[in-house]
């Protein structure tokens, strides 16, 4: 066999070079070559200009920074390099062979081009953090991303006027005629008007006997633009999508009215205007979908959770003044302010609520039922809305979190001054806080002077340091990854416990070391480069590693949306490539590195 009939066979093996056509794989071979290096060589070094790809197909390969700190251990069917291309940069990291090792060189001028003509290379090499994010509008999505998945249905022996009750009862336009799980055919109101009552067809008849047996359908993988396509060109209103014979799901000119008016704007003016929390409910149910539409669309994970996010502080605010509207107006000025993920704006499609209260001095005993009564009803409001009560009680129904200014100043000293293991919990939601509705001005001086007081404080700074290293990244032996031992995510991995959350403990550390005023983690990593309170590859690397995770978490949750589920934190590693595991273990290893260096008092990377 030539080398490049051997180069084309092994390149189609390889995910994303498999999704290929094989003149796009024969091309490719014939412009890559093999390189086999020694146990001890470097392949770059730091500074030096990274002309190739390399793909390993034999041995091992170590890739550490500037500091001699390993950031990947790569074996065969890895790739390494598109980061120095990519960015059109000199390496910021060295490559050295571990053990003998064979390899594949694609061009750099070839990657970049690869990355550009194909949507499958261009996505794989995006979700590593390296490259633009393909940008969708509604047209090019997949059907899937906002089909109805359980559209109704009947079997071929209900009557005419059985299905007729069902649409009549669903407030539908359609039903779909399933038999033993086959799809067999539609009915819709066109029917109905045109059989039954121009016609005069039996309501008693079977269904089957006014049905369009043999519709139009298009499988889950085709796009939203040919359901367009089918039905100006064929003058119809419904899509069935058909997997098979297997009814998954349908497309009506409802859905893509609603996809297209769906945005959250549309989401939060209807929060906006809502009379009671059942009828914001009715919208904050349709944010699964909305997170659907917006990974789909390449949103970035930082904007999709701030557009989340945003809906949350809308139903807040509009809670707040349906309860001033039931209880009067406040005796006293208060802030209503958000913690946790709200606090960030780092809301993705499964969040609970964490927040308080903060009120005038002026207030009087008597005026703290009043507050008492506010509170319960945000919180219960935000319950029914689908942000439930937060399992640890952080929230303004307990009077611990709905005090005057004064004792939250009190509190924060006191935090400050004795570091125990309550006061760095609580220490590191507080300093999550971000207003949300009320009187801002109570807000105004207390970060500020909360920060400089604490990272003055050398001792509190250590004991915060030495709580964030807590939650450890998902690292097993051998190069693996540690997934949950037992239990209901057995064998999967916590990427919120131990993905995202270790790195917002990092960012929450470089502000407070740094006094930086940015809540949002994303924000505060980019102020602490600016601050110079991390290296400039320290930094890149920890925001590279958070997009990945952020990302790849996001991206699990839509595929439980569209499978039906409601969307956790957990992924399955084994649903992942080999490339993207070994990314994501890179991404956990620069986390971890990170932790080592702020844990030895080094800062990070720096």
């Amino acid at each position: 066999m030539s080398l490049s009939a051997e180069l084309t066979r092994y390149l189609a093996s390889v995910h994303p070079y498999d999704s290929l056509a094989e003149p796009d794989l024969l091309d490719l071979a014939a412009v890559c070559s093999i390189q086999d290096m020694r146990a001890g060589e470097t392949i770059f070094a730091t500074g030096d200009v990274v002309e190739f790809l390399y793909l390993l197909v034999a041995g091992e390969v170590e890739v550490f920074d500037e500091t001699g700190a390993t950031l990947s251990l790569l074996g065969p069917r890895n790739s390494f390099g598109e980061r120095a291309i990519l960015r059109g940069e000199r390496a910021s990291r060295t490559a050295k062979i571990l053990s003998d090792a064979s390899m594949i060189c694609i061009p750099a001028d070839v990657l970049t081009r690869l990355i550009a003509e194909h949507k499958a290379i261009s996505k794989f090499f995006n979700r590593t953090g390296r490259a633009q994010p393909h940008r969708q509008d509604l047209t090019t999505m997949a059907v899937d991303a906002l089909m109805t998945r359980d559209p109704v249905v009947c079997g071929l022996d209900a009557t005419i006027r059985e299905a007729a009750s069902k649409m009549y009862a669903h407030r539908i336009s359609s039903v779909c005629i399933v038999e033993a799980e086959a799809f067999k055919g539609i009915v819709t109101l066109r029917d109905m008007n045109g059989k039954v009552i121009v016609e005069g067809a039996d309501p008693t008849a079977p269904v089957s006997s006014i049905m369009s047996d043999a519709p139009l359908t298009l499988g889950p993988a085709a796009l939203v633009t040919d359901v367009l396509h089918l039905m100006v060109e064929r003058g119809i209103g419904h899509v069935p999508i058909v997997e098979g014979d297997r009814l998954v799901g349908i497309v009506t000119q409802t859905d893509l009215t609603r996809a297209q008016a769906m945005t959250s704007a549309d989401l939060v003016g209807r929060v906006a205007k809502a009379q009671d929390a059942a009828q914001m409910a009715r919208a904050t149910a349709e944010i699964p979908q909305l997170l659907v539409q917006l990974i789909s669309a390449g949103a970035r994970h930082e904007v999709v959770t701030r557009l989340i996010t945003d809906i949350a502080d809308t139903a807040t605010r509009r809670l707040l003044a349906l309860a001033e509207a039931e209880f009067g107006p406040p005796p006293v000025p208060y802030l209503w302010l958000a913690c946790g993920s709200q606090g960030r704006q780092e809301q993705t499609g499964v969040s609970d609520q964490d927040n308080c209260l903060i009120l005038s001095d002026d207030v009087t005993e008597a005026d703290l039922p009043y507050f008492e009564a506010l509170a319960r009803f945000v919180c219960d409001g935000l319950n029914t809305i689908g942000y439930v009560y937060c399992p640890g009680d952080m929230m303004a129904t307990n009077p611990r979190w709905r005090q005057k200014l004064s004792v939250w100043r009190n509190y924060f000293d006191g935090w400050i001054a004795r570091p125990n293991p309550e006061a760095q919990m609580l220490a590191s939601v507080m300093f999550d806080l971000r207003p949300i509705g009320g009187d801002a001005s109570l807000f105004d001086g207390l970060q500020a002077e909360t920060l400089k007081k604490a990272s003055a404080n050398s001792i509190f700074v250590a004991h915060m340091v030495a709580n964030s290293l807590k939650h450890h990244p998902p690292l097993g032996l051998l190069r693996g990854l540690a997934t949950i031992r037992a239990g209901e995510h057995r064998n999967q991995l916590d990427l919120k416990h131990n993905g995202v959350v270790p790195i917002t403990d990092l960012g929450r550390i470089n502000a407070l070391q740094g006094q930086l005023a940015p809540v949002n983690t994303r924000a505060r990593l980019e102020a602490a480069m600016e601050a110079s309170l991390v290296s400039p590859s320290g930094g890149a690397d920890l925001l590279e590693a958070y997009d990945l995770i952020a990302t790849m978490r996001l991206e699990d949750q839509v595929s439980q949306i569209k499978a039906g589920l409601a969307p956790d934190n957990y992924l399955d590693p084994a649903s992942l490539s080999d490339f993207e595991r070994s990314h994501l273990r890179d991404a956990f290893v620069v986390v971890k590195t990170m932790q080592s260096a702020a844990g030895s008092g080094k800062g990070a990377l720096s």
